[in-house]
Parts: C-alpha cells; sequence; structure tokens
C-alpha cells in the first residue's frame, strides 16, 4: 500500500462534514479493503469528508504503519491486540511516522473503547472469530452503524445481539457479499422473503470426493479459486463451513426461520445471493467478486456512489452455473442448519470447536474430514441451553475449545460445566 493521495486537503476540508471509520482488523483482507474503500470516499464523496479515525492490527505492524500512512490524515487511536503490544509502541510505528500524532492502546478492552468513542460514526466489525465480539457488542451498545464482517459476533450471540439492537440505535450492515446481495434484494422489496438463498463458490473441493478430502493438505485447501481471504476463513470455505455460520448469521441478521433459507453452489462468485418472493419471483444481486463493493454500500447505505470495485464486462460471454449443494460430501451444511434451527448456546460451542479444528488442521495435527466430525461431536456434547447470558456464552466458548482438543487427543477430558 502506498501513500498517494487521491484528493488534496483543501478539497477535502471543504466539505460539510466528516464520517470517521474505527476498523476493526485493519490489517486483515477485508480490513484492507476497508481503508481503500475510505480514501476512495474520502476522494469522490461530493458531501462528506471520510476519516480513517481509528485502527486495530495484531501483529502485522508492517501493513499496519504503511496503513497509516495512505491516509489524508492519520488515525486518532491506533490499538494492538497481540499479547505482547503491551512492551511499547514498536518500532516500526514509532519509526514509519515521525512524531507518533496518533493516540496507541493496547487489549481487548482498548478496542471497545475505541469501537464505543463518541467521536466514531462507523465501526467496521472485521477481526475474524470469536475475539470480534466483544467490541462489536460494545459498538452496539454505544448505537453506532456497525459494517458487520464479523459473523461470528451472530452465530455466537445472535439473540443477545438482537435485543440490544432493539435498546439502542444501532444499526447493522452486513459486509459478507452473501448477506449485503440480501440485504440489497430486500431493501425495495416492499414484500417479506419466502426463501433465503445463499450461493457458495464451493471453494477449492467442490468436484473432490471424500475419500480425496481425507487426504487433503492445508497447501490444497487454502487455494480458493475465487477470493483471496485469510487462512481461517479460506479453510472454512474448504469445509464449507463458512457457508454454515452463513447460514446462522442470516437467520439473525434478517430475523427468518432457518427453514427458510437455502444454499446453492454457483462456481463462478457473480451471483452473490438471491430472495424469493411469495410469487416465487427471485431477484439477486450480481457483481464480479470483490469486497470493496459490499464494504462500500455498508459504510453508505442508503446512498449509491461511484466505487472501486469492476463492473461485469458485458462485451464478453458470461455463463451463469447454479448447482445443488451436497451435504453428504460436505457436512457443515447440515450443521449449519440444525445450528441456526435450535439458537441458545450451539452457535458458541460450534463457532468454538471450529476454530480450534481449523487451526489444527492448519499445523497438520489433524486431518481436513476430522474438522467437521469434530464440531459435530462437541456439539453433540454439550447441554443446550435456549437463552444464555453472555457470561454463559463464554464459559461454553472456553469448554467447547478444550473439548475440541480433547477430543483430538491433544487434552485431557473437560466436562461439560452445567
Amino acid at each position: 500500500m502506498t501513500g498517494t493521495r487521491l484528493t488534496d486537503s483543501a478539497a477535502a476540508a471543504n466539505r460539510q462534514s466528516t464520517k470517521n471509520v474505527a476498523v476493526l482488523g485493519a490489517t486483515g483482507s477485508i480490513g484492507t479493503a476497508s481503508i481503500d474503500v475510505i480514501r476512495h470516499l474520502d476522494a469522490t464523496d461530493p458531501d462528506h469528508q471520510w476519516r480513517l479515525w481509528a485502527a486495530s492490527g495484531h501483529q502485522n505492524l508492517a501493513c499496519l504503519a504503511a496503513q497509516i500512512r495512505s491516509v489524508r490524515l492519520p488515525p486518532a487511536q491506533i490499538v494492538l491486540s497481540a499479547a505482547a503490544a503491551n512492551q511499547g509502541v514498536p518500532d516500526i510505528l514509532s519509526t514509519s511516522i515521525p512524531k507518533n500524532p496518533w493516540g496507541v492502546k493496547f487489549g481487548a478492552d482498548a478496542l471497545c473503547e475505541v469501537a464505543s468513542a463518541a467521536e466514531v460514526d462507523y465501526v467496521v466489525a472485521a477481526i475474524v472469530g470469536r475475539a470480534g465480539l466483544e467490541s462489536t457488542l460494545a459498538a452496539i451498545d454505544a448505537g453506532k452503524c456497525v459494517a458487520l464482517a464479523n459473523k461470528e459476533t451472530l452465530v455466537v450471540a445472535g439473540t443477545l445481539v438482537r435485543q440490544k439492537m432493539l435498546a439502542s440505535s444501532a444499526k447493522l450492515l452486513p459486509v459478507d457479499s452473501e448477506h449485503s446481495a440480501i440485504f440489497q434484494c430486500l431493501s425495495d422489496a416492499g414484500s417479506k422473503p419466502r426463501r433465503l438463498i445463499l450461493t457458495a463458490s464451493g471453494g477449492p473441493f467442490r468436484t473432490w470426493t471424500t475419500d480425496q478430502m481425507r487426504d487433503a493438505t492445508p497447501e490444497s485447501a487454502l487455494a480458493h479459486p475465487t477470493w483471496d481471504m485469510g487462512r481461517k476463513i479460506s479453510i472454512d470455505s474448504a469445509t464449507m463451513m463458512n457457508k454454515a455460520l452463513e447460514i446462522i448469521e442470516a437467520k439473525y441478521l434478517f430475523d427468518v426461520a432457518a427453514d427458510t433459507i437455502e444454499v446453492v453452489v454457483h462456481p463462478q462468485s457473480i451471483i452473490h445471493s438471491m430472495v424469493e418472493f411469495a410469487d416465487h419471483s427471485v431477484l439477486a444481486q450480481m457483481s464480479p467478486p470483490d469486497m470493496r463493493m459490499p464494504i462500500q454500500h455498508a459504510l453508505t447505505h442508503p446512498r449509491r456512489l461511484p466505487g472501486t470495485s469492476p463492473a461485469i464486462d458485458r462485451t464478453q460471454p458470461l455463463s451463469l452455473s447454479l448447482e445443488p449443494a451436497d451435504r453428504e460430501r460436505f457436512p457443515a451444511l447440515s450443521l449449519g442448519f440444525e445450528v441456526a434451527a435450535a439458537g441458545g448456546t450451539a452457535g458458541a460451542v460450534i463457532n468454538a470447536a471450529n476454530e480450534v479444528a481449523v487451526g489444527l488442521f492448519l499445523d497438520r495435527q489433524i486431518r481436513f474430514t476430522d474438522i467437521v466430525s469434530a464440531c459435530r461431536a462437541i456439539l453433540e456434547n454439550h447441554h443446550h441451553e435456549p437463552d444464555p447470558p453472555l457470561s454463559r456464552l463464554l464459559e461454553l466458548d472456553r469448554w467447547a475449545r478444550a473439548e475440541t482438543r480433547r477430543w483430538c487427543g491433544l487434552e485431557p477430558v473437560t466436562p461439560c460445566a452445567t
């Protein structure tokens, strides 16, 4: 990332108001794309300045330093979440931007402080996994507009999120391309949907047999044919656990029953999802696979402004195909529907088990097909509760992580707390 300015400071200063954005998880793929969008909007939005007011990073400090240099105004706050970060401001930050014009904070509490800061208008929740839960909840409690890329927040605590949304003025706008597509299809529909149809690329193993997947390596699982994603999300795409989590997310995001959600495989990743209505009319949102489009839509809704994402090239032939999703080869899908129907503690348990199992596979300690097997075993071994408080969800998150390692032969038995 370079420090090229897309507009000069004087032109930006003439606009009427500033939109301050906190990007949590700035150095990941979604965070990096979000900062690209902020820079683009700051250059092109005729009505507002856009400022990266806060950014958080974990370990990729070189990327974070480059991001700070790339924006017109330096962030007011930087949060470093890595455990070793509280040893002091790393040299790469203090030397790459002279005079340290920003405030630096450390740890999970600082993430929540930034997410709820009075100066912040938008929070891009892009921290991957359970680690993003508390900061996203803090943003919702504070009534922010939350551009949600952290699907695990709804998977783990969907009912709690909906309760908090009712108690605050927060807005939750989806960044996942599938949920953004559904949101866009529903925005002007004026009718309750009959069915939400999530599309899945099928990942790198779309045509593989179960026997072939049993011997899959981390390298082959990370080789996604369409999207450029982080390691954890890439493995989730390969198992289709990513789609299972999106089923759960869709239930809470759109307040629908699990049995109104459907998954189809669409290898071209042009149709991002569809909505079917009572008369069987189907609306679809289509665009080339580029996360900057749904990010910008979340930040500027209901306005539509020129973006940086490419358009579909209609001068060339384009074939689009839809295939039934194979639950036998990809059993994660069945888990997703079961957990969405069950609600309660099921989401916290399945998410924790999956995060640990993915890590073990990447470390070559279990087989690829063990990931979903472990998730099912842990889910079936927990005592389901329909309406748990946050403290219980966090307790079961810890239990499920230890239990997954035990199931994989790496820890002694840990009884499920009752």
